[in-house]
């Protein structure tokens, strides 16, 4: 038998190989001859489509055209105007420059090309055959407006394996659709129409305008995400990220609405959706995706596009410093996000937050105009009076270093908590609540009421407004200036309380308390050597435990928040908290999911009666804390039903 020789192969086999990776449906062939379009300046791309695809696919453009003589030559491989040089390839922001896409297209369709530039008379056409050298490909006159068109019939018509693994015309329409969403997403300054069979699907006029920009938005994502967003422009590290975050409470169950662009191209880059996820993870419902839509601008050099084919991925240069900008600076943006109109049913749309704006220089609270910043209470926090109306000794070190202990510990039944609030303000009508049964004791004439804080001054009204009742001792019920403010307290509390804690853990002041007798527990020795691996970070989060035994630990210490927590349940949601953490976020994540534990424990409970002075508090708290619309868990801690909606409620004004 011949041993097989080594010999080149035809250039048309070498084309319909490349197309493999360049062609992979009518959506890819959109794509690319879209791309081309968006390089030659177009204003507006009409995209005309039959068999989803399959039949034929055109393309026109208003660019600058192809002149006659580079008609031809545009069908070459490698054959390009974007780079000319190694330097130029790796500055380069054009989004094509392989010279791969029209050959590839080419070699497995029937391709026709018609261009005229502003300078000539008419336009000119070249038809790609089954050769290169075909007679077809002579340019002819044709009449044409200035621009490009390129018409795609057949595809895949000389490759039946490729053909027959397309799925049916509806679903290549719908990737087809989602290639022409993309596109008119990175580039809001040019005018797509999108047509099926001769049916309009889609149809975007340019905008510069920032209520247009957001027209669009709806458009192409839905009108949920556009009013569920929050616009943002941030700045660091040499980069600029803009575009809109979805808030955390319309996070969605899989990941289908998140588009991250570098320099006006959509790509898939793990670093950057791992670091847009850390930035979400304590305000995020588990199992859930943020959706957003980001743009960022980076100097080409640093980034690398001529990764994949398709140019799909690329690959970032400094990546740890892109992963850390996006983390902290979207993080930080979402801390700063206000209520969170998280509820809407038939009959009542909670208010939604939308269209709102985040800088550097502040933020616009989504749903409202920027306002000046909520009146702050002299009075201490509900997470403070609540540790000290307990009577409670703790040690707040001044240091990391300098710490006391006071060799006692109380402990409270809940019935008790009426007597541990007797210095607040109860409201004339408090009697009704049903907590002055327990010692409640009367207000102080020099405190001042709710009433009198209300005509205070001319400050801005608290964001919250003020509280008028509670329901079934889970929910507070306040009266802002935008409406009707529902409050989930267990779930608020646990947001303050969390955020409390990893400020004073930052800081290595997180206050102590220690037990009257250290506590022995029986673990498995997996779990000893888990808790013995952390202990120096345990203790920093104020839970001083050390290995006792080969199968046992012992508790000397708690966080003073945690006073009443049972040290067994406490020690099992410590141990969890530290099995669950990602080793690749290391220490700072289990250290993060043991604070929320603790924040959890120490929160108020439902079914316990606030007067309205302590529901006050806590609003005030909520108001000064971030990420304050949800809890540690993603879940949202209040809801705002503007007049709006509740005149919708009882169907006034119909």
């Amino acid at each position: 038998m011949t041993e097989p020789s080594i010999r080149p192969l035809p250039e048309q086999l070498i084309n319909q190989i490349a197309a493999g990776e360049v062609v992979e449906r009518p959506a890819s062939v959109v794509k690319e001859l879209t791309e081309n379009a968006l390089d030659a300046a177009a204003q507006r791309i009409l995209i005309d489509v039959e068999r989803g695809g399959k039949q034929r696919i055109r393309v026109q453009d208003d660019g600058h055209g192809i002149a006659v003589e580079q008609l031809a030559l545009a069908l070459r491989r490698h054959a390009t105007s974007k780079i000319y040089n190694l330097d130029e390839l790796e500055s380069v922001s054009s989004l094509g420059f392989r010279g791969e896409a029209l050959p590839s297209i080419a070699a497995v369709s029937r391709l026709t090309i018609a261009s005229r530039q502003a300078d000539s008379e008419h336009g000119h056409q070249v038809r790609a055959g089954d050769a290169p050298d075909d007679d077809q490909m002579q340019p002819k006159p044709v009449a044409h407006p200035v621009g490009t068109t390129v018409t795609v019939d057949d595809l895949f018509f000389n490759t039946p394996g490729r053909r027959k693994f397309l799925r049916t015309d509806r679903t290549e329409l719908q990737h087809i659709q989602e290639a022409v969403r993309r596109l008119a997403l990175s580039r809001f300054d040019v005018g797509f129409t999108l047509n099926h069979q001769g049916r309009c699907l889609l149809n975007l006029a340019p905008t510069q305008d920032e209520s247009d920009r957001q027209q669009r938005l709806a458009d192409l994502l839905g009108s949920e995400f556009a009013t569920h967003s929050a616009n943002v422009e941030l700045e660091g590290a040499g980069m600029r990220l803009s575009g809109w975050l979805g808030l955390p409470t319309a996070a969605r169950r899989q990941g289908d609405l998140q588009y991250f662009f570098v320099n006006g191209r959509l790509v898939r880059d793990r670093t950057a959706a791992h670091g847009i996820r850390q930035a979400y993870k304590d305000v995020l419902y588990r199992d859930h995706y943020p959706a957003y839509v980001l743009y960022l601008e980076i100097d080409p050099t640093q980034v690398d596009v001529n990764v994949h084919p398709m140019k799909h991925e690329v690959r970032f240069r400094d990546g740890r410093t892109v992963h850390g900008f996006l983390a902290q600076r979207i993080g930080e943006a979402l801390a700063m996000l206000g209520p969170a109109g998280a509820n809407s049913s038939p009959s009542a749309t909670a208010q939604p937050a939308g269209r709102g704006q985040l800088n550097q220089g502040g933020v616009s609270e989504p749903g409202r105009a920027q306002s000046s910043p909520p009146r702050q209470s002299a009075q201490p926090s509900t997470a403070d009076s609540m540790r000290e109306s307990r009577g409670v000794e703790q040690r707040v070190p001044e240091g990391a270093q300098q710490r006391w202990r006071e060799p006692h510990q109380q402990r409270l039944d809940l019935a008790e908590v009426g007597q541990l609030y007797g210095h607040f303000v109860p409201a004339e009508d408090d009697s009704q609540v049903g907590h002055a049964d327990v010692g409640m004791a009367a207000p102080e004439e020099s405190t001042p009421g709710i009433a009198e804080q209300d005509q205070s001054g001319p400050e801005a009204a608290p964001q919250l407004g003020y509280a008028i009742g509670q329901i079934r001792g889970a929910y507070i019920l306040a009266e802002s200036e935008q409406g009707l403010v529902i409050v989930d307290m267990h779930a608020a509390h646990e947001r303050v309380v969390y955020e409390q804690l990893k400020a004073q853990f930052a800081n290595a002041q997180v206050a102590t308390q220690d037990l009257l007798m250290p506590v022995t527990l029986a673990v498995t020795p997996q779990q000893a050597e888990l808790v013995e691996l952390y202990a120096e970070s345990l203790a920093d989060a104020g839970l001083e435990i050390e290995r006792s035994g080969p199968d046992s630990v012992r508790i000397r210490s708690l966080p003073a928040l945690l006073a009443n927590a049972d040290p067994q349940e406490l020690l099992a949601d410590v141990i969890g908290s530290l099995q669950e953490a990602d080793p690749a976020a290391g220490i700072q994540q289990a250290i993060h999911n043991l604070l929320a534990g603790v924040a959890c424990h120490g929160s108020v409970r439902a079914g316990r009666q606030l007067s309205r002075a302590e529901m006050d508090r806590l609003l005030r708290d909520i108001e000064r804390t971030p990420r304050a619309a949800q809890c540690n868990h993603g879940r949202p801690t209040y809801t705002l039903l503007d007049d709006e909606g509740l005149a919708r409620l009882f169907k006034r004004g119909r």
